[in-house]
């Protein structure tokens, strides 16, 4: 068996990834790195589908509910702490598991980021009221003037890529553009990917499922329980935000739960369009047998 293989599950929320990952470090006496942006947060346990006791006893898991909602923390700083633990666990475990459906962390551990010069929080902050006072296609222009190359690629309806960009040029004297696409830090272990797929009704069937779950589980409670620092970045999240709304007033009960549904499928179709631009995932459906999937991860050991 070659050395030092992390092995990646990816897919749509409510897919199956867990039970999945944990059956694969079963097979292979590998440990769990959780690269679930969400799932970092010890205060948001039942809206981010933490793995049950159980399940965490059954293989050993890293990066769940190692943080808290009141520590900034970020896709860069998740990126050298998963590769230093990956370098500490390879040590010992040839295979590892890689499981979460952050589109964005997942790229962070198996190809790296493109990495930015600190700006100055007074330029966001200037940015920011200008989107308040003046609108979005007032910072649209402004980034046509100072990157067209940006400007033609990303989603301008996203005021938060915009002002990003937008922070950038102006901070640094240097197009968004000029910082993309550098060479990275070569990865020093091998890497397979595995995605689960499903039909879109069966995925939705799954997710509508899933929330029900959640609510029975006590998810108001604990969003009752953070609702005080509902500010915190970690907290606008599917879930939270509409059980918020309905804690301000704004939302009934009923049609909070009807948007965290419909709010979780709109994530989901996200997911599949980032996890299908990789063309080197191997693609098993949801229902297939989890001995073969770990058969077929063998060979390609």
């Amino acid at each position: 068996m070659p050395q030092k293989t992390l092995v990646t599950i990816v897919g749509p929320t409510a897919i199956g990834k867990t039970a999945l990952s944990i059956y694969v470090a079963k097979h292979f006496s590998a440990p769990i790195i959780s690269c679930d942006s969400r799932q970092f947060y010890k205060e948001i346990k039942i809206g981010t589908a933490v793995p049950s006791e159980e399940e965490q006893r059954a293989a050993k898991h890293y990066f769940i509910q190692n943080r808290s909602i009141f520590e900034d923390y970020n896709v860069g700083q998740f990126e050298k702490d998963a590769l230093k633990k990956l370098e500490e666990l390879f040590r010992t475990h040839p295979v590892v598991v890689m499981v979460g459906g952050s589109g964005l962390y997942v790229d962070a551990v198996l190809k790296g980021l493109d990495y930015f010069p600190d700006i100055e929080p007074e330029v966001r902050n200037n940015l920011n009221n200008d989107f308040i006072t003046k609108g979005l296609p007032y910072l649209q222009k402004k980034l046509k003037e100072l990157d067209i190359e940006t400007y033609n690629s990303i989603a301008l309806e996203n005021p938060h890529r915009v002002i990003r960009a937008l922070e950038v040029c102006i901070g640094s004297g240097k197009t968004y553009a000029s910082f993309k696409n550098k060479p990275k830090t070569p990865r020093t272990f091998n890497s397979i990917k595995i995605g689960l797929q499903a039909d879109r009704t069966q995925i939705y069937d799954r997710i509508n499922r899933r929330v029900d779950l959640m609510m029975e589980s006590g998810l108001l409670d604990e969003a009752k329980k953070v609702f005080p620092y509902k500010e915190k970045n970690a907290l606008q999240t599917v879930g939270y935000r509409e059980l918020f709304r309905y804690l301000e007033g704004m939302f009934s009960f009923d049609f909070a739960v009807e948007e965290i549904k419909k709010n979780t499928r709109r994530f989901a179709k996200r997911q599949m369009t980032w996890f299908q631009k990789d063309l080197e995932t191997h693609w098993f459906d949801f229902q297939d047998n989890k001995k073969e999937i770990a058969n077929t991860i063998e060979r390609m050991l």
